[in-house]
C-alpha cells in the first residue's frame, strides 16, 4: 500500500502552471490508490517584514526571485473546500511550503495567522552569498567550490531547524544535488557530506519532527536513511514535490522500498508517516 503525498504543488504556486488543477491531482492520487495529498503551495517572499530574523542580518539582502508572488488563499481554500467534496475517499489536507521560515519568521507566522493549514513543510531555496540571499541553482554552483557550497547549505539548513518551529516536516534536505555539476565534480557522493547530514539528522530528530523523502530529487540512498533512524529518526514523510497532475505520486513505489530498507514501516494508519 502506497503513504500519501505529503507535498504536491498546484495553480496556486507561483511556479506552477494554471493547468495544475487540485482537481487534476487528486484525480491522479486516486488513479494510482493514494490515501491522501497535501496542497503545500509555495510560501516565499522578495523582502524582509515585520519580525523577520534576515531583516536584522548586516546587509543581508534578499536576492532576485523573479516571478515569486503571494499565495492567494481564498481561492486556495475554495479549491480545497470544492476537492474534499468531489473526493470523499481521498483526504485532501491544506498545507504550506514555507521556504527559509527561520529567516522569514514574521512574514510565515502572518500567514499562518489567516487560514488553516494542516501540513507545513520547512524548506531551504537559499543561502547567503555575498551579502544576499541567493536560490541554490545551477547558476550558483558555477563559480563557487561545489563542496563548499554543499556544506554551507547544510549549516544553513541547522539553522532552519534550530531557528523555527512552525514546521512539522523537513522538505528535501538534498535539494542542492538536483544542480550538482557533475561534469565537472563527478558523481554526487553522500558519503562527502555525511558530517553535515547527521547534524542535520540529530537537530530534526531532537525537535520531534518528520524528514521528508522527495522523488523530484535525485532519489536518497537507503544508507542515507539510515543515518537519519541511526541519529534518532522517528519518521518518514514521502512527498513528490510535484508540479504538474501527473507527477503526484512519482516513484513511490521506489521510495517506499528505501525506507523500508532503511528500518521504517507504515504508521498507525494508512494516513500517517512511516515509523521506526
Amino acid at each position: 500500500m502506497l503513504p500519501p503525498d505529503n507535498h504536491v504543488h498546484t495553480r496556486w504556486s507561483w511556479d506552477t502552471d494554471a493547468s495544475s488543477s487540485m482537481r487534476r491531482a487528486c484525480r491522479r492520487a486516486e488513479e494510482l490508490g493514494l490515501p491522501g495529498v497535501a496542497f503545500t503551495e509555495h510560501l516565499d517572499f522578495t523582502d524582509w517584514g515585520a519580525g523577520d530574523a534576515g531583516a536584522g542580518e548586516p546587509r543581508l539582502t534578499v536576492g532576485p526571485r523573479p516571478g515569486v508572488a503571494p499565495l492567494d488563499l481564498r481561492g486556495y481554500f475554495g479549491d480545497i473546500a470544492r476537492c474534499r467534496e468531489e473526493f470523499p475517499g481521498l483526504r485532501v489536507l491544506s498545507g504550506i511550503e514555507a521556504g527559509e521560515p527561520h529567516l522569514f519568521g514574521g512574514s510565515v507566522a502572518e500567514v499562518l495567522a489567516a487560514g488553516d493549514f494542516d501540513r507545513v513543510l520547512g524548506s531551504l531555496h537559499a543561502v547567503a552569498c555575498d551579502g544576499a540571499l541567493s536560490t541554490v541553482e545551477a547558476a550558483l554552483f558555477e563559480h563557487r567550490d561545489p563542496y563548499d557550497l554543499v556544506r554551507r547549505y547544510l549549516g544553513d539548513m541547522l539553522g532552519l531547524i534550530e531557528g523555527s518551529a512552525v514546521f512539522g516536516v523537513l522538505a528535501h534536505c538534498d535539494y542542492p544535488r538536483r544542480y550538482w555539476p557533475t561534469s565537472r565534480a563527478g558523481g554526487y557522493r553522500e558519503t562527502d557530506f555525511e558530517p553535515e547530514y547527521r547534524a542535520v539528522f540529530r537537530a530534526l530528530a531532537r525537535s520531534g519532527r518528520a524528514l521528508e523523502v522527495n522523488t523530484r530529487s535525485p532519489m536518497a540512498s537507503v544508507q542515507l536513511l539510515r543515518w537519519w533512524w541511526q541519529e534518532g529518526g522517528d519518521a518518514v514523510s514521502f512527498g513528490s514535490d510535484a508540479h504538474q497532475p501527473h507527477r503526484v505520486g512519482d516513484a513511490f513505489d521506489l521510495a517506499v522500498d528505501v525506507v523500508e530498507a532503511a528500518g521504517f514501516r507504515p504508521g498507525r494508519d494508512r494516513f500517517d508517516f512511516w515509523r521506526r
